[in-house]
C-alpha cells in the first residue's frame, strides 16, 4: 500500500525545537495543574476532617455545671465529646511557659473537644452552649490554613494559564514560520487550485503528530514530580499539606490536560495557517 505522502512538512531542526518546547511546556502545564488539583483535594479532605469537630471552653467556674447538663442532654447529637484535663493543657502550654506552672491552673478554663453527627446538630448546640459557654468550631479556628490553600491554587491556576497562553504563541509562531519557510509551495498549491482547509490539514497533520509525541513526553515527566511532592507533604505531617493528594478523577484530569493542549495546538495552527493564506 502506496502511503500518500505530506505537500509539505517541518525541517529538522524546527521540529525538534517544537518538539522540546512542547514538551517542556507539557510538563509545567501538568505540573500546576497537579498541584492545583492536589492542594484543592487536601482543602476539601480538610474542611471534611474538622467540620464537625468544636472546642467548647468554660471560663467562668459557676457556670460549669450548666454547661456540663447541656453536653449531656444533647448526647443524641453527639458522637463523642471528650474532656480535656487540667494536666493535658498545661503539658500543651509549657513550651511557652516559664516558672511554677501550677499557677497556670488557676487560670485555665474547663475544656471538651466534642465531634458531633451532623452540622445542624452543632449549630443546634452551639445555640444552646452560647450562654454558658465558648463555643469554637475548628473550622472556623483553621480558616487561615483553608485560606492559604485556597491562595495555592489560584497561583498554580494563574501559571497554568500563562503555560497554556505561551504554549498558542509558540504554536502561532511556528506555523507561520514554517508557512513562510514554505511560500514556494503554498503558492504552487494555489496555483494547482488547492484549497486553504487542504493546506490547513496538512500543517495539522503535521503539528498534532509532534504535539502528541511532545505532550506524552511531558506527561511522563511530570508524574513522578507530582508524587514526590505529594510524599514530602505526607512525610512532613504538617496541617494541610498532609492531606494534599489526587484523586481518581484528578488523574483523569490531568490525562485529559495532554489531550486539551494536542486539540489546542491543532485548532491554533489551522486559525494561524488560513490566517496566513488570507492575508498572502
Amino acid at each position: 500500500m502506496i502511503k500518500k505522502p505530506t505537500v509539505f512538512s517541518l525541517v529538522r531542526d524546527q521540529s525538534l525545537f517544537m518538539t522540546i518546547i512542547m514538551s517542556l511546556l507539557t510538563f509545567l502545564s501538568v505540573l500546576a495543574l497537579g498541584i492545583a488539583l492536589s492542594i484543592g483535594t487536601g482543602v476539601i479532605r480538610w474542611n471534611n476532617q474538622w467540620e464537625l469537630f468544636a472546642t467548647v471552653q468554660v471560663t467562668d467556674p459557676s457556670k460549669s455545671d450548666a454547661a456540663k447538663k447541656i453536653i449531656a442532654n444533647n448526647s443524641d447529637k453527639i458522637e463523642s465529646a471528650t474532656q480535656i484535663s487540667t494536666s493535658e493543657m498545661t503539658d500543651l502550654m509549657s513550651p511557652w511557659l516559664s516558672g511554677n506552672n501550677n499557677v497556670l491552673k488557676n487560670y485555665l478554663p474547663q475544656m471538651w473537644e466534642i465531634q458531633f453527627k451532623s452540622t445542624d446538630a452543632m449549630q443546634e448546640f452551639a445555640k444552646q452552649i452560647s450562654k454558658s459557654a465558648r463555643f469554637l468550631p475548628h473550622a472556623d479556628a483553621l480558616k487561615s490554613s483553608t485560606s492559604s490553600g485556597m491562595q495555592m491554587i489560584l497561583m498554580a491556576s494563574l501559571i497554568l494559564a500563562m503555560i497554556l497562553t505561551t504554549i498558542g504563541i509558540c504554536i502561532s509562531y511556528i506555523a507561520r514560520n514554517t508557512a513562510m519557510l514554505h511560500r514556494r509551495e503554498l503558492e504552487i498549491l494555489n496555483q494547482i487550485g488547492a484549497s486553504d482547509n487542504f493546506i490547513a490539514r496538512q500543517m495539522q497533520i503535521i503539528v498534532a503528530k509532534i504535539s502528541m509525541t511532545a505532550t506524552f513526553i511531558g506527561f511522563i515527566v511530570a508524574c513522578p514530580i507530582i508524587l514526590l511532592i505529594q510524599s514530602a507533604a505526607h512525610s512532613a505531617r504538617v496541617g494541610l499539606m498532609a492531606t494534599i493528594g489526587l484523586t481518581s478523577g484528578g488523574w483523569m484530569t490531568l490525562i485529559l490536560l495532554p489531550i486539551a493542549i494536542i486539540i489546542f495546538a491543532i485548532i491554533v495552527t489551522r486559525y494561524t495557517t488560513i490566517k496566513i493564506l488570507k492575508n498572502s
